[in-house]
């Protein structure tokens, strides 16, 4: 199975990715600066529309940058482009050949604004489009649902704010990133969650939600995606605030809920809202570092205890991917190639 094998690649696509791209990060880093922008534009698609939700609190909460999700369909079909001059537009795309994020970067360009992208493919036409390119150096990503390329964008976004705040201490994170996601894959070998049969008891599920907030607004959307793409289940993800203003009333009992709680400043509303989905009986999956979280899950998944709350995303997804490519197989789906996708999709 590729996918396995990508998802095991992944601690050392990023050990290479911050080996080899630092000082790209870090040149690119110097000209936001000198922009001084206004605001950061970022036009994605699948995927990568949910590391830009990560970047959108990441370069809000270090440097402090207003951070906009471009709406590439006024660039396309519309062709009624914002006023993007000051702004710096980031393009994120695995393979670099989605026409409308390509449109995005070139009208932001031709206004004088500054453009970078991060792509897996330094001449694909995304990357081309850009003033700067970041690359991800994930290797070829045979399976059709996104990884290690995933964590790579991550990554390269958490470089950029590193660069771009210059601290010491987030750059001594950063560099144990790699250790951190050898960590938890280890769960999934010799850890307690190494035989894969602890999934099949969601076997039958039909639907479930997946909720995260702050940094980890992106891992509940991520997740998501992957149990869809993988296991053909019907889900949605929330924010842990907005699932409170409604949606907590689909929950009955044994409805599955992934809840992703690292400690930190969002950890209080976060087991405030498990006390009460395990007060309705819900069937609790709690990716989390805090023991409080776990006394309310059915399957803790755990992260490492001093992981920081900025990088748990980039963590925390491993759970979520391990977790889709296991029900996938138990429900005895193709995982490399799942139906009705293909490995690259135009959107215009």
């Amino acid at each position: 199975m590729y996918l396995e094998q990508e998802i095991a690649e992944q601690p050392a696509v990023l050990q290479r990715l911050l080996s080899e791209q630092s000082e790209t990060a870090r040149q690119i880093a110097r000209a936001i600066r000198d922009f001084n922008p206004a605001f950061i534009s970022i036009a994605a698609r699948g995927t990568s529309d949910n590391a830009a939700r990560y970047a959108q609190y990441l370069f809000g909460t270090h440097a402090q940058l207003a951070v906009a999700l471009a709406t590439p369909s006024v660039h396309t079909l519309y062709q009624s482009p914002p006023n993007l001059a000051r702004a710096v537009t980031l393009g994120i795309s695995q393979s670099g050949q989605g026409e409308d994020v390509r449109q995005v970067l070139a009208d932001a360009r031709s206004q004088g604004g500054l453009t970078v992208a991060i792509t897996n493919d330094p001449e694909s036409p995304v990357a081309l489009a850009a003033d700067y390119h970041l690359p991800l150096l994930a290797g070829a990503e045979i399976s059709i649902a996104a990884t290690k390329t995933y964590t790579a964008q991550l990554t390269a976004i958490a470089m950029l704010v590193t660069a771009l705040v210059d601290d010491p201490a987030l750059h001594q994170a950063l560099a144990k990133l790699p250790a951190y996601a050898s960590q938890t894959l280890s769960q999934f070998i010799s850890g307690p969650l190494h035989d894969p049969l602890w999934v099949e008891r969601y076997r039958y599920m039909s639907e479930f939600a997946t909720i995260g907030r702050g940094y980890n607004y992106s891992t509940a959307f991520e997740i998501n995606l992957k149990v869809k793409e993988l296991c053909y289940i019907t889900g949605d993800a929330y924010s842990e605030a907005d699932f409170r203003h409604g949606p907590i009333a689909v929950i009955h009992p044994g409805f599955p809920v992934v809840v992703v709680a690292p400690a930190g400043k969002t950890l209080p509303g976060v087991l405030d809202l498990l006390e009460k989905l395990h007060d309705k009986k819900a069937e609790l999956l709690v990716i989390s570092n805090d023991e409080t979280a776990f006394k309310y899950a059915q399957n803790p998944m755990r992260l490492p205890a001093d992981l920081p709350e900025w990088l748990s995303p980039i963590v925390a997804i491993l759970h979520g991917q391990v977790f889709a490519m296991r029900l996938a197989i138990v429900k005895g789906h193709e995982v490399d190639q799942p139906r009705g996708l293909t490995k690259v999709t135009v959107t215009r």
